[in-house]
């Protein structure tokens, strides 16, 4: 026992020091960023650097290029960057920082001058412009008469800082810890490279072991970027980078074929990873050298060997966090989809957040518990009415006491019974009354007041009946809201599911048939909710979506699988977009026939289809009170809000009250119109029929017709009604006719009209839909000698299995003999 209490302490004395250098090392990493960043720490060995940068000799368009820019950027640090940039310049030569001194003296002199203008984008270039050239005609004109070289030697100075003034303001920012940027453009990632070389441009001179400052650094940020982005960032910076190194020293110029062959080789091994890329740097290093003499291959290896050195000991958090910025990365992909997962999330919650209140205001609404009106309430209201009728005989009767104290039960019985009698409509019973006269003395006047009071209480009930009954409807209005804004939010956080073999079927099925996926993510593989999307490379397409691959996924997954959307690339091999779902078991093919009043225009009558999201189809027709143009309004406009609260998938029955709320509330004239409406479930052939003040459907299955009818009042007459819903499961094949009253009841001298509809429907051979309305308008409108009394609208659907172009395609598993 005693040998294992040090092991116990001294495992847990290594937990704590594991701990405390955890944060040992995030407490550096802090402070050095702190040194950096907020201090200007960077900003100052930049500026030291660049204060030493000089290209051809003698032009040096750097340090007030960056001064400029920090002057731009955060003037605060414009004068540790000036001190900085002195430092560098006088560790060059006296001459180059004596030129630097002017023109920055001359920078700070306009740009303070001109602080407070607008356009300070375009007045910074300026300056920097006027100072770079004034300065170095002063020095040249000092030391001798200009010639035509030195001329064009200042010119191209004033022109590159103005440029790199402009480039430098791309670039500065994107080094700021304070920013969030999700993504580089092209144009940022080259000024980046250019201020990266312009600050190498400052180490030339400087060597480690025969070995080349600016050469060992330039050739690690090829093989960094070459790694991060592959072979057309790596060749950019190699080109960008050799370009501007081979201006500041000639000697150099032969460095750009090899940077930039280095960067793109790199890029293109990246797939090895950091070997592959450091392969590619030393047979460009190799290739390039073999061009010059055997002294300078051996020292152009050892900077390339130090380069690759430094790229390994680079921690992979650094490449994974500048990948995260540069387009077509795998980092950026994930950086990318992590960010639209996080709006996702944040949208779905406050969604879900609105769904929540409508449904905590659909239960301050609702009122269902109040129908079933308890002892309680029935009592309050009795003495409530009581206290009214008491109020006005009782209070002044010289018997109050006697009754209402000494015989307080009797008399509260008989008044209540007498007032239970008058509420039923009833007159109060005759034994009652007599024993109501032996007890009270002004026995007819109560009787008489509360014959009045019973009217107002009557009332007052109904009217509070009203209001609970549109509280119900307000209640039902607003948790059909809830139900589609919580699954608008399911909708909103659809993720791609973890089906791990019936993927692997998917991409081994679609192999052997010469498709290969770039991309395949499946969202569900629920019965009839099949979701799935997939990228693919096709030379040439052939419609191979609907012809090959959903057949192969409708084997795979036992249902019906066909293209919802796709997306196809016009390049040959290029990636195109395909989406597929599941297929509706059945489909809907419908007829119309229609025929206004005496042979006008204009029908009271409208109909319509819609197709409703989860796999539901309605069919409605609307008949406005009347004829001519008032009615075709009213039916227009039923079937106009009919349509448009549906399709927010709000359940019908709801919808439907909320129409008949909106058209009895918004107006003082009488608009009525009735509403007929099918609403068939394509995946089962499940049909619900809401029938408001309409006539009845039928429905033909072969020789057999089964009428479907409802009693509800048209719409527009009562706030409050119950519809009634009628449900039929219909088969493959079978006939849905519906029709308007000018159809039902249009036949002349036909005494029993549901028998004389059902023989027309058995007697018409056609099963088009199409054909069946034309043949029933017409057969109705003859029975009437030619005349048409009312309008008249007939809508005929017929419910098919849905059978598919492109039938599965088994896929088969041999063994290799």
């Amino acid at each position: 026992m005693m040998s294992s209490i040090p092991k116990i302490e001294s495992s847990g004395f290594g937990l704590d020091k594991n701990k405390r250098i955890g944060k040992f090392r995030k407490r550096l990493l802090l402070k050095c960023k702190s040194q950096l960043f907020e201090k200007g720490w960077l900003f100052f060995l930049v500026g030291f650097l660049l204060g030493r940068a000089v290209i051809l000799t003698e032009v040096s368009p750097f340090a007030v290029a960056f001064l400029a820019t920090i002057w731009f950027v955060d003037r605060a640090k414009a004068l540790p960057t000036m001190l900085a940039i002195l430092v560098g310049s006088v560790s060059y030569s006296f001459t180059h920082s004596l030129f630097l001194i002017m023109a920055m003296t001359v920078f700070i002199f306009l740009a303070a001058i001109f602080k407070n203008k607008e356009s300070q984008q375009i007045l910074v270039p300026l300056f920097v412009f006027l100072s770079t050239i004034l300065s170095r005609v002063f020095l040249y004109s000092f030391q001798n008469q200009l010639t035509s070289y030195e001329w064009v030697l200042l010119a191209i100075e004033g022109v590159l800082g103005t440029v790199l003034v402009l480039i430098f303001m791309q670039s500065i920012p994107l080094i700021s810890p304070k920013r969030y940027k999700s993504t580089l453009k092209n144009e940022e990632i080259v000024c980046m490279i250019i201020l990266i070389a312009s600050i190498l441009t400052g180490t030339i001179g400087w060597e480690i072991y025969g070995a080349s400052i600016e050469q060992v650094f330039s050739r690690y940020f090829v093989l960094l970027f070459a790694f991060v982005g592959g072979a057309a960032i790596g060749s950019t910076v190699g080109v960008v980078a050799g370009l501007i190194l081979s201006l500041a020293s000639v000697a150099n110029l032969y460095q750009m074929s090899l940077l930039a062959f280095s960067g793109l080789l790199g890029g293109l091994l990246k797939e090895g990873k950091k070997i592959g890329v450091a392969i590619g740097l030393l047979v460009g290093t190799f290739l390039i050298g073999i061009y010059g003499s055997s002294s300078e291959l051996i020292p152009s290896l050892i900077e390339s060997l130090i380069a690759i050195t430094l790229f390994f000991l680079t921690p992979a958090s650094w490449s994974n966090r500048i990948s995260r910025y540069i387009p077509g990365t795998e980092e950026y992909t994930h950086e990318q989809e992590r960010y639209l997962q996080k709006v996702r999330n944040v949208t779905a919650k406050r969604v879900e957040q609105f769904s929540g209140v409508f449904h905590a205001l659909s239960k301050s609404f609702d009122t269902t518990e109040l129908y079933a009106v308890d002892e309680a309430e029935k009592r309050r209201e009795t003495d409530y009415f009581l206290s009214q009728v008491t109020e006005r005989t009782c209070q002044s009767c010289f018997m109050k006491d006697r009754c209402w104290q000494k015989e307080f039960d009797s008399t509260y019985s008989l008044m209540e019974e007498m007032k239970d009698d008058m509420e039923d409509g009833n007159a109060p019973n005759h034994k009652v009354i007599r024993e109501f006269e032996n007890h009270c003395v002004k026995s007819k006047k109560v009787i008489d007041v509360m014959r009045e009071e019973i009217t107002l209480f009557e009332a007052n009930r109904k009217l509070r009946q009203q209001v609970m009954e549109s509280k119900r409807l307000v209640a039902d209005q607003l948790q059909g809201v809830s139900e589609v804004m919580g699954d608008f939010a399911k909708e909103i956080l659809k993720e791609r599911q973890n089906n791990e073999i019936q993927e692997e079927q998917m991409i081994q099925g679609l192999k052997a048939m010469g498709i290969e996926l770039e991309k395949l993510d499946i969202y569900s593989l629920e019965k009839g909710n099949v979701d799935i999307e997939m990228k693919v490379s096709f030379y040439n397409y052939h419609g191979e979506g609907p012809k090959l691959i959903a057949p192969v996924l409708s084997d795979i997954l036992s249902e019906m699988v066909v293209v919802k959307q796709e997306d196809i690339s016009p390049f040959p091999n290029g990636t195109s977009y395909l989406a597929f779902g599941s297929a509706r078991e059945f489909v809907v093919t419908t007829g119309a026939a229609n025929a206004a009043k005496d042979g006008g225009f204009i029908s009271g009558d409208s109909y319509t289809t819609i197709e409703l999201g989860a796999g539901k189809y309605a069919m409605a027709i609307s008949d406005g009170m009347g004829n001519g143009k008032r009615a075709r309004e009213e039916s227009v406009e039923t079937l106009r809000l009919l349509q448009q609260i549906l399709q927010t998938g709000i359940p019908e029955k709801v919808a439907i009250k909320s129409i008949n709320s909106i058209l009895s509330l918004r107006t003082t004239d009488e608009m009525f119109a009735t509403l007929d409406l099918a609403v068939i479930d394509l995946h089962n052939a499940f049909v619900q029929f809401l029938k408001i003040g309409s006539t009845p459907s039928f429905i033909k299955r072969g020789e057999d017709v089964i009428k479907i009818e409802a009693s509800n009042l048209p719409i527009g007459i009562i706030q409050d009604f119950d519809v009634d819903i009628v449900s039929e499961q219909l088969m493959s094949e079978d006939l849905l006719i519906m029709m308007s009253d000018g159809i039902f009841d249009g036949p002349m001298h036909v005494e029993n009209t549901d028998m004389w509809m059902k023989r027309k429907l058995r007697e018409i051979a056609t099963d088009d839909p199409q054909e069946i309305a034309d043949l029933l308008l017409e057969e109705v409108i003859r029975t009437k000698s030619g005349t048409i009394d009312d309008d008249m609208t007939v809508l005929v659907a017929k419910v098919n299995k849905n059978k598919p172009k492109w039938a599965s395609v088994p896929m088969y598993h041999t063994k290799a003999l």
